[in-house]
């Protein structure tokens, strides 16, 4: 039986552009896939571990760099339950609003929090390397004035940018994005936004 991860990452619930997009994913994906677990994670209302002082230095042991002693272990246990959590999903349904250019900081904490040696990623004599195999996932990409065309005084697009560089470092590449962006000035928004909402469903119905 497989699982499907839903990170939600806008604090704006029903009223939140991404989450009436991926609603709308998951409507379809529960049809395709009746039998599937599907783990919601708001990271509004989860505790994510704090990458604090113990935590760094129980991730720097991995590259030779101290002991991990009682007290780092179980610092390190805290950051290995919420990684697995993750690791274990086989698909996931990540929402990603833009803020200032890029992703908001709680899906950012999330992200610094599982990327981690020996859990998401390797590390050797090569470099860096994915440790995460045969996944895949549906990421949806809004924004309320930044959309291709706009000035780029008025924002750039790191969004979609770190997101596929993230993803690919943990070894998950199979993505499907879904857009939506400008929503406040385009004036063809509710158009694009119709065009999404079909976009996440015709995604969702291969998602087996």
């Amino acid at each position: 039986m497989k699982k499907l991860l839903h990170i939600i990452s806008s604090p704006r619930k029903e009223k939140s552009r991404s989450g009436a997009i991926a609603q709308e994913f998951l409507k379809q994906y529960k049809l395709s896939n009746p039998d599937a677990i599907i783990d919601e994670l708001n990271l509004w209302q989860e505790t994510i571990p704090t990458f604090d002082g113990d935590k760094a230095a129980a991730k720097m042991t991995f590259f030779g760099d101290g002991v991990l002693d009682e007290k780092l272990q179980s610092s390190w246990d805290k950051v290995i339950e919420v990684t697995q959590r993750f690791s274990s999903a086989d698909e996931y349904l990540i929402t990603v609003p833009m803020w200032n250019g890029g992703i908001p900081w709680v899906l950012k904490h999330y992200i610094d929090t599982i990327s981690q040696p020996g859990l998401t990623f390797g590390f050797g004599a090569e470099g860096y390397f994915p440790l995460l195999k045969d996944k895949k996932a549906c990421v949806i990409y809004t924004s309320g004035v930044y959309s291709p065309g706009v000035p780029v005084t008025l924002g750039l697009d790191f969004q979609a940018s770190y997101i596929n560089w993230w993803l690919g470092m943990v070894g998950i590449v199979d993505i499907h994005p879904v857009t939506f962006l400008g929503n406040l000035v385009n004036p063809d928004a509710e158009k694009e936004a119709s065009k999404a909402l079909e976009s996440a469903a015709a995604i969702a119905k291969d998602f087996f």
